[in-house]
C-alpha cells in the first residue's frame, strides 16, 4: 500500500505537474519517498523563498501551476514573500509544506519548527490553507487546489501535511480527475455589452494581466471596434507593434486623456490596481462613466463597479462576444493610439526614456525572450512605457505586492518551463544581492539563464525618492560585491561592460553560449 507521501506524487504526476521547487528536510522526508520514481522533476533552491519565485516564475511561463515543497515552520515563513508576490498578481501556486504531529498541534511544548497556528498564518497569504488530517482527504483536497486555479482567480494554496499523517497508508486504487472550466459569461451580459459596444463611437480597449493568452480574440476585438489597447505591466507582449497597441502606463497624464475621451471603456481581466492606475498616488484616476468589465472574479467585478460586468475567462467571454459586435469601418482609432503614445513618451523626461530604450535594446538583441525583472530603474522605466515582442514574455515583481529578489530566483523557473527559450533576468545590483546564490541552482538545474546586472551601486531609485521629498539619502548605498568573481566562483561565464553600445554582443555571446551566463553593466 502507498503512503500518503507516495500518493501524493501520484496525485500530482495525475494532475499534470512535471516540476516541483523545494529543498527537503526532516520535516518533509516522507514527502519525497515517491519522488525518485516518479516522472516528476525536483529543482533544488538555495532558500525556500526561491523555491516560491521559481514557482512562480514557472507558472508565468507556462501558464500551469508552479508547485513548491517546504518544510515546516521556517521553510513555510521563508515562503511567505513569494506567495504574497503570487496571491498580488494571480499567480498559481501550490505550497505543500509538513507541520508537526496533530497530538502536538497549538500546543507550545516547544517541538522543532513549531508555531502557534502555522495553518492560521497561512490562512492570512493563501487564498486556502488545507491540512491533512486522514488519508481519504488528501485526493479530493489535491483536487480542489487545481479546481480553485482553474475556475477562478488564481493564486498561492497551502496544503500541510502533518509528520504523523505522512506515513499513513493511503487507499489503493485509481482517482479521476475532473476537468476544470471556468465559468461561462452570462448570455444577458453579453448581449447588454454587445448593446453598448456597438453603439460606440470613440472606444478603449484596456488589457490587464488577466487576457495576456487571449491575444488573437484581443486582437480581432480591436480591430473589429477599431480600438486602441492600452496595456498593463503585466499585459504586455500583447499587440506587438500594432498601430492600435499603446504599451503604456494608465498612470500616465497622456493615457489618462485617452481613457477621458473614450466613450466607452472596455476592461479585460485588469483589477484597476493603484500600481498601475495611479502609481504616483495622485488621485488622478477616475473609473470610467460608461465602462464593460470582463473579469474571472465575481469579487475583482464588485470591488469597481461597472455598466455591465461579465464574470468569465477573458479568452472564453471575447470568443463568445465576437458575433455580436458590428464591424466599424477604420477611423481615428490608430490615431488615437499614436498621440496618446507620443505624449507619453515626451513625458516620461530624458532620465526614464534612456532607461525605457535600455530595455528595447535588450528586447532586440535576443528577440523573443523572456525578460524577468526585479525592482530596478529599467525595469520601472519599462513599466511606465516598453513595448514587449512576445505574449506573457514581461513580467517583474516592480508592482503590485513588490518584493526585491524576485527576478533571479523567477528567471529560473521560467527556464525550467520553457527550456531552451531565451530567458533574461534584469536587476539590480540591491535586489540581485538578495537572492544572489541562486546562481548555484541555474547551474544545478542546467538552465540557460542571462543574468543582467544593472549595477549602480546601490537602491539609486529610492535616492532619487529621496532627494525629490528633501530627506537625506541615508542607507541607500550599500557596496556592491565583484558580481564577476562570484560568477567564477560558481563556474559561470561572465563579462563586465560599461556602456550601452557594449549590451547588444554581450548578450549575443551570451545566448550563444546556450549556459547560465552573468553580465554586470556598471551605470553611471
Amino acid at each position: 500500500m502507498p503512503t500518503v507521501g507516495e500518493k501524493l506524487i501520484a496525485l500530482l504526476e495525475a494532475h499534470g505537474v512535471d516540476t516541483v521547487f523545494g529543498i527537503p528536510g526532516v520535516h518533509t522526508i516522507e514527502l519525497y519517498r515517491g519522488l525518485a520514481a516518479s516522472t516528476i522533476r525536483h529543482v533544488t533552491p538555495r532558500h525556500e523563498q526561491g523555491a516560491g519565485f521559481m514557482a512562480d516564475g514557472y507558472a508565468r511561463a507556462s501558464g500551469r501551476p508552479g508547485v513548491a515543497f517546504v518544510i515546516t515552520g521556517p521553510g513555510l515563513t521563508n515562503v511567505i514573500t513569494a506567495m504574497a508576490q503570487a496571491r498580488a498578481d494571480s499567480i498559481p501556486m501550490l505550497v505543500i509544506s509538513g507541520v508537526n504531529g496533530l497530538s502536538t498541534l497549538g500546543k507550545g511544548l516547544g517541538y522543532l519548527h513549531e508555531l502557534p497556528d502555522q495553518r492560521g498564518m497561512m490562512e492570512k497569504v493563501a487564498l486556502l490553507s488545507r491540512r491533512i488530517e486522514r488519508p481519504d482527504q488528501l485526493p479530493e483536497t489535491i483536487a480542489e487546489a487545481f479546481r480553485l486555479f482553474g475556475s477562478g482567480r488564481a493564486g498561492p494554496v497551502h496544503i500541510e501535511i502533518p509528520l504523523d499523517v505522512m506515513p499513513m497508508e493511503a487507499a489503493a486504487g485509481g482517482y479521476v480527475v475532473a476537468p476544470v472550466t471556468p465559468p461561462a459569461a452570462d448570455p444577458g451580459a453579453l448581449a447588454e455589452a454587445a448593446r453598448l459596444v456597438n453603439s460606440a463611437t470613440r472606444p478603449l480597449i484596456l488589457a490587464g494581466g488577466g487576457a495576456r493568452r487571449a491575444e488573437t480574440q484581443l486582437r480581432a476585438l480591436a480591430e473589429a471596434l477599431d480600438a486602441p489597447v492600452v496595456t498593463t505591466i503585466n499585459a504586455r507582449g500583447l499587440l506587438h507593434r500594432h498601430p492600435l497597441g499603446v504599451h503604456v502606463s494608465p498612470s500616465l497624464k497622456a493615457v489618462r486623456a485617452l481613457m477621458a475621451a473614450a466613450d466607452l471603456v472596455i476592461a479585460l481581466g485588469t483589477e484597476f490596481g493603484p500600481t498601475d492606475y495611479d502609481m504616483y498616488a495622485n488621485g488622478g484616476f477616475v473609473l470610467p462613466k460608461r465602462l464593460v468589465r470582463v473579469d474571472i472574479d465575481a469579487a475583482q467585478l464588485a470591488r469597481r463597479p461597472a455598466t455591465v460586468g461579465i464574470r468569465a475567462d477573458c479568452a472564453a467571454a471575447l470568443s463568445a462576444f465576437l458575433p455580436s459586435i458590428a464591424v466599424h469601418a477604420p477611423s481615428d482609432g490608430a490615431a488615437r493610439a499614436l498621440v496618446a503614445r507620443e505624449a507619453a513618451w515626451e513625458e516620461l523626461g530624458a532620465p526614464l526614456r534612456e532607461q525605457a530604450r535600455a530595455v528595447t535594446l535588450i528586447r532586440d538583441a535576443v528577440p523573443g525572450a523572456l525578460i524577468v525583472g526585479d525592482s530596478t530603474q529599467p525595469v520601472y522605466a519599462a513599466n511606465l512605457f516598453y513595448d514587449h515582442d512576445r505574449p506573457g514574455g514581461w513580467f517583474n515583481a516592480a508592482t503590485g505586492y513588490g518584493a526585491l529578489g524576485y527576478g533571479p530566483a523567477a528567471a529560473i523557473g521560467a527556464a525550467v518551463a520553457l527550456p531552451g527559450e531565451p530567458i533574461i533576468c534584469l536587476s539590480g545590483d540591491g535586489g540581485f544581492q538578495f537572492t544572489l546564490p541562486e546562481l548555484g541552482a541555474a547551474l544545478d538545474a542546467g538552465v540557460a539563464v542571462i543574468f543582467l546586472v544593472w549595477n549602480n551601486r546601490g537602491y539609486r531609485e529610492i535616492e532619487v525618492s529621496m532627494r525629490d521629498d528633501g530627506v537625506e539619502p541615508v542607507g541607500v548605498s550599500p557596496e556592491p560585491p565583484d558580481f564577476r568573481k562570484i560568477a567564477d566562483a560558481y563556474g559561470m561565464p561572465s563579462e563586465r561592460i560599461e556602456s550601452l553600445a557594449q549590451l547588444a554582443g554581450s548578450l549575443l555571446r551570451a545566448r550563444q553560449a546556450g549556459v547560465s551566463c552573468l553580465i554586470e553593466l556598471v551605470v553611471e
